[in-house]
């Protein structure tokens, strides 16, 4: 599109220019608008942005927006899905209603396309590193998260590389990693580059690596040793998480099951958060207000066997 606008620029009018300048500069935007909507965000009549389009040798706005959107097919997918959406008249039960069935039935095709092979393989290889890292930025990083805090109790020592300082932290971590390791990475559309690329340098620096992404057309598939697979469509986001989140479940049951000393590390974690749980449990900690009242005393004994007891030497000590 930028070489068509460069080729055809110097026989297009002022008016024309200002909408080519506002597509070069905000292609994705662009993109996104109606006729009606670009030429109210360049200050054009509608007319003016249909002749645009024919000025570029197309048919009109519709032929132009499509070929705009070439490139940025998985990047709007959502907008427009959600455009379709919202156009049709749906009341707050409804959505509840459509979003819990699109849940379900993402989880469904998620079970119905379980590769049994990849499912042993991913759990040999969680149970048998040495260390494990998690890389996945975005909405990837939370499901990290939860990765990480399942598959705690059963591995040795379990990294999520999403932080603060971004991926310049994770690159710095997987050059340590070898062969007895493994990299977890996660991504959905829309994928971050970044998880891309710091998983394609740990493929290459030999780092076993275990993919959980959409489909085998995801970029982290052919960089994958194995792959596990969730199905994410959402009328309303980029991804719905629901079958991811209980896919990285499922893993985790799996790695569960098949550690030794699962029951003792499970046991092992009741006891350390024990004194956070709710209820009046003996070994409960005290906050950190309670650590600094007195230690209440006993109550006193009944006076009148106080004074039966100890032998009084004057009338005056009675009470």
């Amino acid at each position: 599109m930028a070489q068509r606008i460069a080729r055809m620029l110097p026989t297009l009018s002022r008016s024309h220019r200002q909408v080519a300048d506002y597509v070069l500069a905000h292609p994705l935007q662009a993109a996104t608008l109606r006729i009606d909507e670009l030429a109210a965000t360049v200050g054009v009549s509608v007319a003016t942005a249909n002749r645009f389009a024919r000025a570029l040798e197309f048919d009109g706005y519709p032929q132009f927006r499509a070929a705009l959107v070439l490139g940025f097919e998985t990047t709007l997918a959502p907008v427009e899905k959600l455009r379709s959406t919202l156009a049709q008249p749906a009341t707050v039960a409804d959505i509840f209603a459509a979003s819990l069935e699109e849940s379900q039935r993402n989880i469904d095709l998620t079970r119905q396309s379980i590769d049994p092979q990849s499912c042993t393989a991913a759990v040999a290889a969680i149970l048998g590193a040495r260390r494990i890292c998690i890389v996945g930025f975005g909405t990837s990083s939370w499901l990290g998260g939860l990765l990480q805090r399942c598959l705690d109790p059963y591995c040795s020592q379990v990294q999520l590389l999403a932080s603060v300082e971004g991926s310049s932290y994770a690159a710095r971590i997987l050059s340590h990693l070898n062969a007895s390791d493994l990299l977890i990475a996660i991504a959905f559309p829309r994928y971050f580059e970044d998880t891309v690329l710091l998983t394609r340098r740990a493929r290459e620096a030999g780092v076993p690596v275990l993919a959980l992404t959409d489909r085998v057309t995801s970029p982290l598939a052919p960089l994958a040793n194995m792959a596990l697979y969730a199905h994410t469509e959402s009328q309303y986001f980029s991804n719905s998480e629901a079958a991811v989140l209980a896919l990285i479940e499922a893993l985790c049951s799996a790695v569960a099951h098949g550690a030794k000393g699962s029951v003792k590390a499970a046991a092992q974690l009741a006891e350390a958060v024990l004194p956070w749980l709710h209820g009046p449990h003996p070994v409960r900690l005290r906050t950190a207000g309670e650590a600094g009242k007195p230690t209440a005393r006993k109550p006193a004994a009944n006076p009148q066997t106080v004074s039966q007891a100890v032998p009084l030497t004057s009338p005056k000590a009675l009470p």
